[in-house]
């Protein structure tokens, strides 16, 4: 048995890989719980769906505006040292953010400096997320072998998913159980314990050598991804549903106006889409997706849309919970089927800066979604809002199925025999 898992499963036989998933599993974890306590501190003390909206435009301001620059910068820099920089920023960030949760610092600066001082360590956070993306993805092609990709890929995103599910939930507990002020602490503690793991990965060989214009090797990752269809359409894909079908930012209107709930239950919903991912991606690790997923893609990214209809819809707690549960299923298949894609068309030396493209298109999605959602709920209702939404990402689907043959016929075979 213990032979068939390993067997199944090369990637998990790999020592640095071990610690990079535990980095990456905390890394989420933390950032998470971090994002979790922020947005219930941000609608407590202002009690605006604005408000709500202005954090995630907080953070996708500096992480689009310094993607490009990071993923030139990191291509050219030894990998390792990139990540442990960007954990050490994390680390600094966090323990501003727990200074500003003391009695002390609130009583002092009062409701609007706080607010807008946590705008601004958001918006920190913002620049070093657009270095942490393409360092943690260019250190993953560095300490894994190319014929194992799919399977490390599932196991990288389980591993973010079990942080991306426990983080929420852990800060619903601490809010509940002890305070803000203790779950920003616990926040800093886990981020300075992720300084062994990748003080334990060596050091990596720096692949690109030249030093070609910086203006030139800034369009490279851009031009690289525009003349990749199957990339291209599923990054496209990606981005747009989580900017209309992210209902995340809204959650603490739904528990405290439309659930009902208490804060283990806010904890409990923002946690459901992790729980929900997280099985997806233990039975993927073990039957992974091996024939087309290209189509699979397009009809996860559906069922996902109309997981977030309903959630929008829901006034029932435990419906409301497994819609967000099932919506987390389904954005499970497609995260491992483009991450599969992305790593196994990305020549090593470009991994940087086609990362930093990936910033732009999946990862600041998901603050823009947030602040698209605030401004809608501004505008709409929070109810209309989410509905809205995910009635968009079904026309995104449409169009994207149609437009992007390429995306809907990928095959991994055929690809791997390319290399």
């Amino acid at each position: 048995m213990k032979n068939g898992f390993w067997a199944k499963n090369p990637s998990l036989s790999i020592k640095e890989f071990r610690y990079f998933l535990s980095i990456r599993f905390g890394l989420i974890f933390s950032l998470n719980m971090q994002s979790t306590i922020v947005f219930y501190w941000i609608y407590n003390i202002t009690n605006d769906k604005l408000a709500l909206g202005l954090v995630g435009l907080a953070e996708v301001i500096p992480a689009i505006c310094c993607s490009f620059f990071a993923g030139h910068l990191v291509d050219l820099s030894e990998k390792r040292k990139m990540v442990l920089f960007c954990i050490a920023s994390y680390i600094v960030i966090g323990c501003s953010l727990f200074t500003l949760t003391t009695p002390f610092a609130f009583d002092r600066l009062g409701v609007e400096s706080t607010q807008y001082l946590i705008y601004a360590f958001v918006f920190l956070g913002g620049i070093t997320r657009a270095f942490m993306g393409p360092s943690v993805f260019s250190l993953f092609g560095l300490v894994m072998p190319r014929e194992h990709f799919p399977n490390a890929t599932s196991w990288s995103s389980m591993a973010w998913q079990t942080g991306a599910m426990l983080g929420p939930l852990a800060a619903g507990v601490a809010i509940a159980v002890n305070s803000i002020t203790m779950g920003m602490f616990a926040v800093v503690l886990l981020q300075v314990l992720l300084l062994f793991p990748i003080l334990t990965i060596k050091r990596k060989p720096i692949l690109k050598k030249e030093k070609e214009p910086i203006l030139q090797s800034l369009t490279q990752g851009i031009r690289f991804v525009m003349k990749t269809p199957a990339l291209l359409g599923a990054q496209l894909l990606d981005m747009f549903s989580v900017l209309f079908g992210g209902a995340v930012a809204l959650l603490p209107v739904y528990q405290k106006e439309i659930l009902h709930v208490d804060e283990v239950g806010f904890g409990l919903l923002r946690s459901a889409p992790g729980v929900g991912a997280l099985v997806t991606l233990v039975l993927l690790a073990f039957l992974p997706l091996k024939t087309y997923p290209g189509r699979k893609l397009f009809i996860a990214v559906t069922g996902f849309a109309l997981c977030i209809i309903g959630f929008g819809l829901s006034t029932n707690f435990l419906l409301s919970f497994f819609l967000l549960l099932f919506s987390g299923m389904f954005d499970a298949v497609s995260v491992v089927v483009r991450s599969t894609i992305l790593q196994l068309v990305t020549p090593d030396h470009m991994r940087g800066r086609v990362a930093s493209v990936n910033t732009i298109f999946v990862s600041s999605s998901n603050e823009l979604g947030d602040f698209e959602s605030g401004v809608m709920a501004h505008w709409l209702g929070t109810v209309r809002a989410v509905v809205v939404g995910g009635c968009l990402t079904l026309g995104v689907v449409a169009v994207t199925f149609f437009g992007a043959p390429k995306l809907r016929n990928f095959n991994y075979d055929d690809e791997g025999k390319k290399e």
